[in-house]
């Protein structure tokens, strides 16, 4: 007699509030089929090497309660078991094993990509569906969907900057935040124009493929001069740590040995950039002989693992029951989605990126109106700031410098800049592009000239 078939639960990647929605919601829809559950422990870990003594079984008593808590149940890891065909074989072997029938992961693009080879070196024997997830926000889902775990996480980190914020504003210092966002910059983007910080700097503005850290650096202190010159020695900036990515390799080489994960991702978290930009930015002020204290912070371990917020429990709980209801019916080789409240398989064969063969990045659109909104709340030098000699004047002024050399070091910000590019060619988002100017202008982390009764 045959043993019944089992459904099996991994989870790979890193963490993002709503992973124990996912499996609870999962397991208790199949339990409820008479279907045993597994959840494997620490991804692809174990089993990619053969060994299947790592697991615990799910029942409803054990995972009805474990959605309100943030973290993952069963453990996670960013083991890789395509970069090896004896690990994807292993993996397979494994599953078939434990008498696995039915496979869910739970993870990002390179998890997508994983659960995609997965399907294929299965041929039948093992059916598989992905539940995306990332507090990134990239994977390229329809409609602008999010990912889940993403608004989880904006809200924790905008709570977290309001109050650095104050404390800002409190000791006269500015702050240099970044956030997690590996390829695209939804995550900073969202913190920023949520909390109304000073500036948001993210990969998708950069126009040049290699920026170099120089132009980086700039960005920045052009805004420190400009609050420096309404006589504001404070602000908040939220930096994408995906710029590191983005800059010139030559750059990089010089910040030292750049580590790699298990998907040849560079290791951003190792490349401190906020401390790099930190030094850098005091080392340009200071030819100006201006001295202002900065404070670098990183905030992304302290998001993942937080306690999901009732958007993403309802919607990680939709996710789980979909994946399950879609496996026991048959289903294989595609990631769930949710759309218009309406399950929405997307087949791993259409969504794969056809240059790079995973998974398609979502990346922020600089010419939506959403990121227009955004830049124009924030205080950074603008195309405005160069047409008006009177605004000039003050920012060459309190760099010591005469206003034709102030304009010659930093015009080419604003010749470089994806926003003012989009601009030119596209009037549909403003008829007067010195309306970005005035927004920018605000003296204040309080006032701004466009609408003086609100604070931002």
């Amino acid at each position: 007699m045959h043993a019944p078939k089992k459904l099996a639960i991994l989870v790979s990647g890193g963490p993002a509030p709503g992973i124990n929605s996912v499996i609870s919601a999962a397991t208790i829809r199949a339990s409820v089929e008479g279907i045993e559950v597994l959840g494997i422990s620490d991804g692809f870990k174990w089993i990619m090497d053969g060994d299947i003594s790592h697991y615990k079984e799910l029942t409803i008593h054990n995972v009805s309660r474990i959605h309100f808590r943030g973290g993952s149940f069963i453990g996670i890891a960013r083991s890789n078991p395509t970069k090896n065909p004896k690990h994807l074989e292993n993996t397979v072997t494994s599953l078939l094993r434990l008498n696995v029938d039915k496979l869910i992961t739970i993870g990002g693009d390179d998890t997508a990509y994983s659960a995609m080879k997965l399907n294929e070196m299965a041929a039948g024997r093992i059916r598989v569906v992905h539940v995306p997830k990332t507090i990134d926000n990239d994977l390229d889902l329809p409609h602008g969907i999010p990912t889940f775990g993403f608004q989880t996480a904006r809200h924790i980190g905008v709570e977290i900057v309001k109050n650095l914020m104050v404390d800002a504003q409190t000791t006269s210092r500015w702050y240099f935040v970044v956030t997690m966002g590996r390829k695209a910059g939804h995550l900073a983007l969202g913190i920023g124009k949520a909390a109304g910080a000073t500036l948001t700097v993210i990969p998708e503005e950069l126009s040049q493929k290699n920026a170099k850290l120089s132009h980086i650096v700039d960005i920045l202190v052009g805004a420190i001069i400009k609050r420096l010159s309404y006589g504001k020695t404070d602000g908040v900036t939220i930096l994408a740590e995906g710029l590191v990515e983005h800059i010139d390799p030559a750059d990089l080489e010089a910040l030292g040995e750049v580590e790699r994960d298990a998907h040849d991702n560079i290791r951003i978290a190792e490349v401190n950039i906020g401390e790099i930009l930190k030094f850098r930015v005091q080392e340009r002020l200071r030819e100006f002989g201006i001295k202002i204290t900065i404070v670098a912070k990183n905030i992304g371990y302290e998001l993942r693992c937080a306690d999901p917020i009732p958007f993403d429990m309802e919607y990680t709980r939709d996710l789980g029951f979909s994946a399950a209801q879609f496996i026991i019916n048959g289903g294989s080789g595609a990631m769930v989605s949710i759309q218009n409240g309406h399950f929405v398989p997307l087949y791993f064969k259409d969504i794969l990126d056809p240059v790079t063969n995973r998974t398609k990045v979502r990346m922020v659109d600089p010419s939506s109106e959403s990121f227009f909104i955004a830049r124009s709340y924030m205080l950074r030098l603008n195309k405005g700031d160069f047409e008006d000699q009177h605004e000039l004047a003050k920012f060459a002024a309190t760099c010591g410098m005469s206003i034709e050399e102030f304009r010659r070091q930093f015009y080419y910000l604003i010749e470089n800049d994806v926003l003012y590019q989009t601009l030119k060619n596209d009037n549909s988002l403003i008829k007067d592009n010195n309306l970005s100017h005035k927004v920018n202008s605000n003296d204040d982390i309080g006032h701004n000239e466009v609408f003086p009764e609100l604070p931002i």
